[in-house]
């Protein structure tokens, strides 16, 4: 997901539609994770810190390290906090590929060289082109069908965007024209993995979410999950899906396992093995060394293989360290240093000698790392005072901000700000919540919309710095408000790449 955050949730009046997915809690191994020292398990506890050192110098909000099937590390950064489900933008797409496995080895679906048409009958495909009826399961599955889509992972999602604001998005990826014959070359594509649960509700009579609820969520214990949906009600196949860490991880860990959980085979074996074996090239890296297979990214040469999301959504999988790691977070990932510490961390296949101080050190820094320090607020300003309670109305802008209602001259400062409907028959948003001033994010309490937290402070005397972060997205907004009489003037920045700029006046 890229771009302006309120456009994008705002999108196609599907923001929050989402399938809520509940299954029956499940005795050990599938409830929980046993936890441990990193000594027991073959690491140096000094070695995990700087792994929690990196998280927070690279904008995570999460880090989960699991080895020998234990947990080492589990570590949050506030604002983000345990307990929070986190989305997982397209690291979704290895979900998807999962399930897609699943739907094969039940019988549900025949095979990946089914042609994807087939499943469409209803749909009408323009323009004919031959070349369309020769897509597969498996093109979807491998970002190779040779539809026209500009998605690149560096750049603008023109055409996920197009998708979006279409009324039927199986149509609309059906629709786009060929741009190579299938199987020709990789090309990342969210309206693939669209079609593919499509395909998944077509072939099963559920939606992703549900199939996952019965074979896989509920297996694995997993029993807390979001997952949004399209105008038609299929599961979103390139991103949507929010979970917990470590209920990610259990997905890492049934990879790790080759396909089995607790003595249950979940995958045919040959799905993780295309994984571990991935030969198609994303042309990525210098020279390029990521390949990709069923929904995940695959470091060959390293034996590294991860379901990735925008903003650092990772669900890693390393087996010759026996490592699975998690991240969730708001910046782009850094794969290569990432690795470099998680290898220097695993210095034996054995239990190291005890490490009390060292491991004691771990322990204070993750503490720290959940923590915020508190500053002293200062006296409020004759601005502050004026330009609370008043309600700010601004000029149309991409951002879809209506009005702003601020209030600092209280004990508990708040902000309020109302959005304009994306479309006609979409609901206009409205955010407000608490907003610290001693340098402290405070979160909205609102557990079944997106979760903000919000802190801000004086620049200078006119200037009012605002940050947001949607705790559950990972995305972090910085308004600069700054106010001349009756009118605020608003440079908008966020960590998608979006810039803004917003003009308001205060009503009468």
């Amino acid at each position: 997901m890229h771009g302006l955050v309120c456009v994008i949730m705002a999108g196609a009046g599907v923001a929050w539609s989402a399938e809520r997915v509940e299954s029956p809690a499940a005795p050990w191994p599938t409830a929980g994770w046993q936890e441990s020292t990193p000594e027991q398990q073959g690491m140096a506890s000094l070695a995990v810190r700087r792994l929690v050192d990196f998280g927070a110098k690279n904008g995570m909000d999460s880090l989960l390290v699991i080895r020998h099937g234990t947990v080492v590390a589990d570590a949050y950064y506030a604002p983000y906090h345990a307990g929070l489900k986190h989305h997982l933008y397209s690291a979704t797409k290895g979900v998807l590929g999962t399930l897609t496995g699943i739907a094969v080895q039940d019988g549900l679906l025949k095979g990946v060289a089914q042609p994807v048409v087939d499943f469409f009958p209803d749909l009408p495909i323009t323009p004919e082109d031959p070349r369309k009826k020769t897509i597969t399961i498996d093109h979807l599955l491998d970002m190779t069908s040779g539809l026209d889509w500009k998605e690149p992972l560096d750049g603008a999602p023109e055409t996920l965007r197009a998708m979006r604001r279409s009324p039927h998005w199986s149509a609309f990826v059906l629709d786009r024209p060929m741009a190579q014959a299938p199987g020709a070359a990789f090309n990342y594509s969210s309206g693939n993995t669209q079609l593919l649960s499509s395909v998944l509700t077509r072939a099963t009579g559920k939606s992703a979410a549900e199939f996952a609820r019965d074979r896989l969520f509920g297996p694995l214990g997993i029993t807390d999950v979001l997952w949004r949906q399209d105008p038609q009600g299929h599961s979103v196949g390139g991103y949507g899906l929010y979970m917990h860490p470590r209920d990610m991880a259990k997905i890492g860990y049934l990879y790790l396992h080759h396909g089995q959980w607790d003595g249950q085979r979940l995958l045919p074996p040959r799905w993780t093995e295309k994984v571990f074996h991935a030969t198609v090239d994303m042309r990525m890296g210098s020279p390029s060394t990521f390949r990709y297979a069923n929904g995940w990214w695959t470091l060959p040469q390293q034996d590294v293989y991860m379901a990735v999301g925008f903003l650092q959504q990772l669900i890693m999988v390393i087996p010759r360290l026996d490592l699975v790691v998690v991240v969730t977070g708001k910046k782009p990932p850094r794969f290569g240093p990432l690795i470099d510490l998680l290898e220097a961390a695993c210095t034996s296949q054995k239990a190291l000698p005890a490490a009390p101080g060292a491991h004691a050190d771990l322990v204070r820094r993750v503490q720290e790392a959940a923590s915020e320090r508190a500053s002293p607020v200062e006296p409020l300003s004759a601005i502050a005072t004026a330009v609370s309670g008043r309600t700010y109305r601004f000029d149309r802008n991409a951002l879809g901000l209506d009005t702003l209602v601020l209030d600092l001259n209280t004990a508990t400062p708040t902000y309020d700000m109302q959005f304009s409907a994306a479309s006609p028959t979409a609901t206009p948003l409205r955010f407000a919540g608490p907003v610290g001033l001693d340098g402290v994010f405070r979160a909205n309490a609102d557990a079944s919309g997106p979760r903000l937290a919000a802190r801000a402070s004086w620049a200078d005397a006119s200037t009012l710095s605002m940050v947001s972060q949607w705790l559950t997205d990972g995305v972090v907004t910085t308004y600069t408000l700054r106010f001349a009489g009756k009118i605020v003037d608003i440079d908008y920045r966020d960590n998608t790449g979006a810039a803004l700029q917003l003009h308001g006046v205060a009503q009468p």
